[in-house]
């Protein structure tokens, strides 16, 4: 058998790489198909089409960042929405203009940039060889080609071109250092801003986003909803009753009052109805998903999971305490009131407690 098998080879119907007339190749290289030249490159009016292309595209970059300032600055500050749900419309155009602006931002770059490259800068093929390193003549060489390319991509023969991507990538990361620097500009950020909101004794719960009180009966077992305070339209400033609402949301339900276990403070809810701070104390995502059967609450961020039954003890996730729990009990007309305000700070625990 290995008597055939080395027929067959010596045969010659078997080709193998390295051997016979066709060097160390057993299949000739093809090479590089012919250069086919584009329109921009033998017209010159279709060069110009494609600079005035690629020039808008730049402006379009710089409009939308524009128009991510004129979102985040003009109708983040109208100051003149005094009542809550013009606030909200506010809200909604502010991150519609945002959004819109911050793409166009990004895009118009992106996409002026890959379409100079398509339409103007050379596209010849070119297969070059491994090159042992040497010193100076490689640094002759690398200072040669950044020349060339530098003269391929024309940035020196159209300047408005160039002038336009300039003006665009110096404004294009403006909108992102503006919103990180804006995070919080008050100077006395801190663990004791978190830990005072709206709430006070006396103060209803509210639906969220209609205003409407709400009594105890309105609550089934097995029921949840989201509340905000009542005292939170009375807040002139739009900035400030986002921020006071960020502090203030909280999620509302009942339960049946047997199935607490060993509850703290049971003094803090009303008839099985039991309220909690909606923010999450990882870091802060909203807790809204509620699993009537469990009394879980899920933070879809991290997955931290919340016991309603336990005062919403920590059973599942990386949050490291509980969910605050907002004191609740009825006024005198059976509407829901709060007690006092949370007993300890919102949020996240990244800050020192121990200020608290």
């Amino acid at each position: 058998m290995g008597e055939h098998g080395n027929g067959d080879r010596d045969s010659g119907a078997v080709i193998t790489a390295g051997e016979g007339d066709k060097g160390s190749y057993a299949i000739d290289n093809p090479g590089l198909p012919p250069h086919r030249p584009r329109l921009a490159d033998v017209d010159e009016k279709a060069a110009k089409r494609a600079e005035r292309q690629v020039t808008a595209l730049f402006l379009v970059s710089i409009i939308g960042t524009v128009v991510f300032f004129v979102g985040y600055f003009a109708v983040g500050r109208m100051d003149e929405f005094d009542d809550y749900f013009d606030g909200m419309t506010a809200l909604r155009l502010q991150n519609t203009l945002l959004g819109v602006g911050a793409a166009l931002a990004m895009l118009g770059i992106g996409l002026g940039v890959v379409h100079w490259a398509k339409t103007l800068m050379p596209d010849h093929e070119i297969v070059e060889d491994r090159k042992p390193l040497r010193t100076e003549q490689d640094r002759q060489e690398a200072e040669k080609i950044v020349t060339e390319v530098v003269e391929e991509t024309q940035i020196k023969r159209r300047p408005l071109m160039r002038n336009t991507l300039i003006a665009a990538a110096l404004l294009a990361p403006l909108p992102g250092i503006v919103m990180f620097r804006d995070l919080d500009r008050s100077e006395d950020f801190g663990v004791e801003r978190l830990r005072h909101s709206l709430w006070d004794e006396g103060v209803r719960l509210v639906r969220d986003p209609t205003g409407t009180p709400i009594r105890a009966a309105d609550l089934t077992v097995g029921s949840a909803m989201h509340v905000i305070p009542e005292n939170l339209r009375e807040i002139s400033s739009h900035g400030e009753r986002l921020s006071e609402k960020a502090k203030a949301v909280v999620l509302l339900m009942r339960l049946n009052p047997d199935e607490f276990e060993n509850p703290e403070h049971p003094e803090w809810t009303h008839e099985g109805i039991i309220a909690c701070s909606k923010v999450c104390t990882h870091v802060g995502c909203p807790v809204a998903l509620y699993e009537r059967h469990t009394h879980h609450l899920l933070c879809p961020c991290h997955q931290s999971t919340f016991d309603a039954s336990q005062e919403f003890k920590v059973v599942f996730g990386p949050a490291g305490r509980p969910l605050p729990q907002l004191p609740i009990t009825v006024d005198d007309e059976g509407f829901l009131v709060a007690q006092s305000d949370f007993q300890e700070p919102v949020g996240p625990t990244y800050w020192e407690r121990g200020n608290a």
